[in-house]
């Protein structure tokens, strides 16, 4: 686990140039290999690397389009993960936390006496040769990415960006650009956003999850206090949430530009109503109002998302006013509220959400966005320990729906005690909230079930971290 970092006096903020380009990169000429090339944010990074000249091979079981993409650009891709491509030639090996340390591609980094690292800290690495934006938070951190990144590009700036998600505007997940500015989502789980440096640091939220990794919130909040003091003296800047408590506590002493409604906010917003299922708000900056936004995605905390963007837009130098437009343009990225088609004249939705605040939002924001005569929500747990953890939490979040379908749990990373905390048992918890439940294991049975339940003008979310989305495409794609 890397040190945490002392808390240092701030130093005023000096932003990068809009138009700055990309400095020259260590990485040039070097030969870097990629364990696990195919995901999201490694194979931007190995396009990052392609694009500053680096020599790229990478392996992965599933070659995918972005592999595909990466060997026409000229990196050197296998699906054996077998040690093959690394030889005394190699400068870097880097890898995927699913690549294990038994691994034969770093057991052959190690027998030739190859330095070899993982990802986050690799991304750390590239961050700090640019203007780096890192978009940290329980909840918000993908959208949020995925907003400041599509205000950049669409205002004509040249960003890197990597996302944990596919976003269809901007063409996938991630992007080598020319320019200085390089934005990033920052990942909380095994205190990996510590690697990173952000020139900003975006705090969307902070709440109690991953406990399997902190063990408890507070010392989640001391992993967020440094990732925000991970930002330079000279020139850093932390954006947060004012309006949630957990986030003043893990920031407090600290200079912080703050977002929301509290009343020392610097970045707030005034005339905030709902057209069409979407906010819209007159944004305040400094107590003036600053620009105007309409949102395309629904959803209060997609508001507060949002204005983060803005902010993190504006301390890379771009105007409120063009910031706004664009963010206003954002159309979300995949399994965050994504519209996958209609059964039986009911809509289906999928959402990511997995844990009890990001369902009680998104429940709330599609009843607002599509008004349904019923909301069937299907949930699948993501793991048994966070199940175990949040119960009570879980129970209470499902307020908005009007029944509950809970398939198994999706197990990773649980230990055999957290088993007995299961579907069946969640489904009861609910049950006593007065909320319709009901635990039916297997997809094949929850697609029986909604075929004989679903009618006109409902509305049906699948909702986990895990392959739930499987039921809802079924379900459409067999229309």
């Amino acid at each position: 686990m890397p040190a945490l970092p002392a808390t240092t006096t701030r130093q005023p903020v000096v932003y990068r140039s809009i138009d700055a380009p990309a400095p020259r990169s260590k990485f040039t000429g070097k030969r870097v290999h990629f364990a696990g090339i195919g995901g999201c944010g490694m194979a931007g990074l190995a396009q990052i690397l392609l694009d500053c000249g680096a020599i790229v091979s990478g392996t992965d079981p599933s070659l995918n389009p972005r592999t595909f993409a990466l060997a026409a650009a000229g990196a050197t891709v296998s699906r054996d993960q077998d040690g093959t491509l690394i030889n005394g030639q190699t400068d870097l090996v880097v890898r995927t936390a699913a690549v294990k340390d038994d691994n034969a591609e770093i057991a052959t980094a190690e027998r030739l006496d190859k330095p070899h690292t993982k990802y986050a800290e690799l991304l750390g690495e590239v961050m700090a040769e640019r203007f780096g934006v890192g978009v940290a938070g329980t909840h918000g951190k993908t959208t949020t990415t995925g907003m400041l990144a599509h205000a950049l590009l669409a205002g004509g700036v040249d960003p890197s960006f990597v996302v944990g998600a596919t976003v269809p505007q901007l063409g996938g997940g991630s992007r080598s650009g020319h320019g200085a500015h390089f934005v990033a989502e920052a990942c909380e789980y095994d205190r990996s956003f510590l690697h990173l440096r952000p020139a900003v640091a975006v705090i969307t939220n902070v709440e109690a999850d991953h406990l399997d990794c902190y063990g408890n919130l507070d010392n989640i909040k001391t992993a967020f206090r440094a990732f925000a003091d991970l930002t330079p003296d000279d020139g850093g800047h932390v954006i947060a949430n004012a309006d949630d408590a957990h986030s003043r506590d893990a920031l407090g002493g600290r200079t912080v530009t703050w977002v929301g409604e509290a009343d020392d906010a610097d970045w707030s917003w005034v005339n905030a109503t709902v057209d069409a299922g979407c906010w819209k708000a007159d944004i305040l900056q400094g107590g003036e109002i600053a620009c105007g936004l309409r949102l395309s995605v629904p959803g209060k905390h997609n508001l507060y998302n949002a204005v983060m963007a803005i902010s993190a837009a504006v301390a890379c130098g771009m105007e409120p006013r063009v910031a706004a437009e664009h963010v206003g343009t954002f159309r979300g990225a995949d399994r965050r509220m994504t519209h996958l088609g209609r059964f039986n004249e009911a809509d289906v939705v999928d959402d990511y959400g997995h844990h009890p605040t990001e369902i009680a939002v998104t429940l709330d924001a599609l009843r607002q966005r599509y008004r349904p005569r019923r909301l069937i929500c299907v949930f699948q747990p993501h793991q048994h320990s966070r199940t175990r953890q949040l119960l009570a939490d879980f129970a209470r979040c499902f307020g908005d729906s009007d029944e509950v379908v809970l398939p198994d749990v999706y197990s990773v990373r649980d230990d055999p005690e957290d088993k007995f905390v299961g579907s069946a048992l969640l489904a009861e918890e609910i049950r006593k909230t007065g909320q319709p439940a009901r635990h039916i294991g297997g997809f094949d049975d929850c697609d029986a079930y909604l075929r004989e339940t679903l009618q006109p003008g409902d509305l049906c979310v699948t909702m986990g971290a895990g392959d739930v989305h499987v039921v809802g495409e079924t379900l459409v794609n067999d229309e």
